[in-house]
């Protein structure tokens, strides 16, 4: 019956990931995997006679009301942050669950040797994604700088480390040491700091996809641990999903993974205030009115939204505005680059928590379509994503990445706080086109404000 059950767990997870390919079905596609996870949870616990029906009833109750609360409070601009959380949270756990099955028996020649070999997998995995999930919050969080934090011989130093790791992993698969194991899991810990700390913030949403990867795959070595097949299945689905992922958003960057982990690309988070130019090129101003009366003669308005609309938390006055164009006539719809915001899609969670319909998101392929007969392109704070040196500058450092070529539609209007560059730290040739309008202002109050000066027109 227990084997039964968990097979029945893992089916929930296959059908809830296969659910979560779309954003009409992702919410219950997210409730039936959490459904599964669930009671994989409490099927182990009753099944090893761990805990009795109490204990697991308060720990639902007390679990149910931090992560709900968590859930309200938690604003969308700090969702990237959460998710890093999780991921380490994952990442620990699992090998907190490996290495506490290795200390628990006294005999520790009665492991077969692939098990001792998933231990230390498990503590290994566990450990660089814990630490390194949480150096990831710190750089998300502004708590540690988000540009490149790099130092002479780093590169030694970190393959010092790795290699240190294989060899004390090595030892302890062989001698079967609860010293080996912790010596294994503090190397560990120190690696996942420095692999992150040189990771810049236009980097970000890549890392944070591959930790969540390696969490699974830390799950799913704990899983054989403990010969546990929900977590088994579990892990290694998150694990691929994770991966597939990862290497989507690194051809969407037109970069390799290794440039991602190894190249100490990019500057901190860009928030300037004022309006300064990093050039002595001139821009057009525009103003709510201004923005107003190109909107009012558009046919067709194409949105970009980028972290500026997160920071700003605008999504709501975003919706707002194309319910406004809409009532004239005017065809409104979202071009959402695969890395823009802060983790996997930031963008397409902003504008669904505003109720945007799913069928007006346009991945690249089809925004690039609507861009090049679009009347106005509205941008929301991207930058990088925008930027037409990764087209046309052979020189530019994103040479070559997949853009949004909102410089095709007739008009160009960019809604930024400064003309202070994105992730990338690298200036923005739009900004100082023809067909752009600058209008410098938080992203929530320029949208009201036109909202407004439409109204009056």
């Amino acid at each position: 019956m227990t084997e039964l059950l968990y097979l029945a767990c893992a089916a929930a997870f296959i059908f809830g990931l296969k659910r979560l390919g779309s954003p009409r079905t992702a919410k219950g596609g997210n409730l039936l995997a959490a459904a599964g996870m669930l009671g994989a949870v409490v099927i182990t616990l009753v099944d090893q006679d761990i805990v009795d029906w109490g204990i697991v009833i308060a720990g639902l109750v007390v679990g149910g009301v931090l992560g709900g609360v968590a859930a309200v409070r938690v604003k969308m601009t700090s969702m990237p942050e959460m998710v890093a959380a999780f991921n380490g949270f994952g990442g620990v756990a699992s090998a907190l669950v490996a290495l506490s099955e290795f200390l628990r028996v006294d005999d520790t020649s009665a492991f077969a040797n692939e098990t001792v070999v998933t231990i230390a997998l498990s503590v290994l995995i566990g450990s660089i994604t814990f630490s390194g999930s949480f150096v990831a919050f710190g750089k998300l969080q502004g708590l540690v700088p988000g540009r490149p934090l790099t130092y002479p011989g780093q590169q030694l130093v970190n393959g010092t480390l790795a290699a240190s790791a294989i060899g004390v992993g090595a030892w302890a698969i062989i001698e079967r040491t609860d010293l080996a194991y912790w010596i294994l899991a503090g190397i560990t810990l120190v690696l996942g700091i420095v692999l992150v700390l040189p990771i810049g913030g236009a980097d970000m949403p890549v890392v944070i996809s591959l930790l969540n990867s390696l969490s699974g795959l830390a799950a799913s070595a704990a899983g054989f641990v403990i010969s546990n097949t929900a977590l088994i299945i579990g892990g290694a689905l998150v694990g691929s999903a994770g991966l597939i992922l990862t290497m989507l958003m690194t051809e969407a960057m037109n970069r390799p993974l290794s440039n991602v982990l190894f190249g100490a690309f990019g500057t901190g988070d860009s928030t300037g205030t004022s309006g300064l130019t990093m050039s002595d090129k001139p821009v057009k101003r525009a103003t709510a009115a201004d923005l107003a009366i190109s909107l009012s003669y558009a046919q067709s308005v194409v949105i970009v939204p980028g972290y500026g609309l997160a920071v700003a938390q605008a999504q709501h006055a975003t919706r707002a505005l194309a319910d406004a164009l809409e009532e004239q006539g005017i065809r409104v719809t979202y071009a959402i680059h695969p890395v823009a915001g802060r983790m996997p899609g930031h963008m397409n969670v902003l504008l669904a928590e505003a109720d945007v319909p799913y069928d007006l998101l346009l991945d690249l392929d089809q925004a690039n379509a609507e861009l090049a007969a679009a009347d106005v392109a509205l941008i929301l704070g991207a930058n990088d994503v925008v930027n037409p040196s990764a087209r046309d500058d052979s020189d530019s450092p994103i040479y070559g990445m997949p853009i949004l070529e909102v410089d095709h539609a007739q008009t160009v209007v960019v809604v930024k706080r400064s003309l202070s560059p994105g992730f990338a730290g690298i200036d923005n040739p739009l900004f100082y086109a023809d067909g752009t309008m600058m209008f410098f202002s938080d992203a929530k109050q320029a949208l009201e404000d036109t909202v407004i000066a439409l109204a009056e027109l």
